[in-house]
């Protein structure tokens, strides 16, 4: 039964979407035409492309970093190791979802209505969606968190702050570290992205690239981005094996 009803909306899902191998054999012109113009990249856009690259790293790095303080309180209620009050834990499990829920790109889109094309758009609209994903996150960790202490110190006396303090975020720190340098790696990628619809950075170089028809500038700026991601992606990691994360 489960595996009919799993054929069935993939069956659906290929027909709603219009898949068709077919019609991308069939522009296989389109693609020689394109990687044509594309090829070899226009290295003299590098320098712009490399300053630009920066500032998507600064876009995400800022987005990360000043969505920490909103995303610990968040996960602070919204964990049960922390947080005994049944409303207080749903109500800030709502805010988390309702982050986690409205995309990135969105939230880019109402800020750059707010405060002008730029990278501060971007910035904004990290902190908050990184709050809503980092948050749950952060809460889970702590849901799994030895039992132990907490209890120790609950007989004793301690209040939830204090347990907050003295046995959950000791013992998950390492992990909420973790967390947090993934994050750090995925918001630069989505820094790109939301360079795309005016919130600064390569993204931006990129898609005026794509608008003025320059995809020998645009193979530049990609490259660019490429590297980008590796060396973010290495730091991460280096970063993670270091702390045991």
């Amino acid at each position: 039964m489960v595996t009919a009803v799993v054929v069935v909306v993939h069956v659906l899902a290929w027909q709603a979407t219009e898949f068709s191998p077919a019609a991308l054999v069939a522009g296989w012109e389109g693609m020689a035409d394109f990687l044509s113009e594309s090829l070899p990249p226009d290295l003299s856009v590098l320098g712009k492309s490399l300053e630009a690259a920066v500032i998507t790293l600064y876009i995400g790095l800022l987005g990360t970093t000043f969505s920490i303080p909103f995303a610990l309180v968040l996960a602070l209620l919204a964990s049960r190791a922390t947080t005994s009050a049944v409303w207080g834990r749903q109500a800030a499990r709502a805010v988390l979802s309702f982050l986690r829920s409205v995309p990135d790109v969105v939230f880019a889109l109402i800020f750059v209505t707010a405060v002008g094309l730029g990278p501060f758009a971007g910035v904004l609209a990290l902190v908050f969606h990184n709050t809503g994903v980092m948050g749950k996150l952060w809460a889970e960790a702590m849901d799994e968190s030895d039992r132990g202490p907490r209890e120790a110190l609950r007989v004793a006396g301690a209040s939830g702050p204090q347990i907050a303090l003295h046995a959950v975020l000791p013992t998950v720190l390492p992990s909420l570290a973790g967390l947090l340098l993934y994050r750090l790696d995925v918001n630069v990628r989505s820094s790109l992205v939301l360079g795309l619809v005016g919130a600064g950075g390569i993204g931006f170089l990129i898609n005026q690239s794509i608008k003025l028809f320059r995809f020998d500038e645009m193979v530049t700026h990609i490259l660019v981005v490429l590297v980008l991601v590796v060396v973010v992606d290495q730091a991460s990691a280096f970063v993670r094996k270091r702390l045991g994360a």
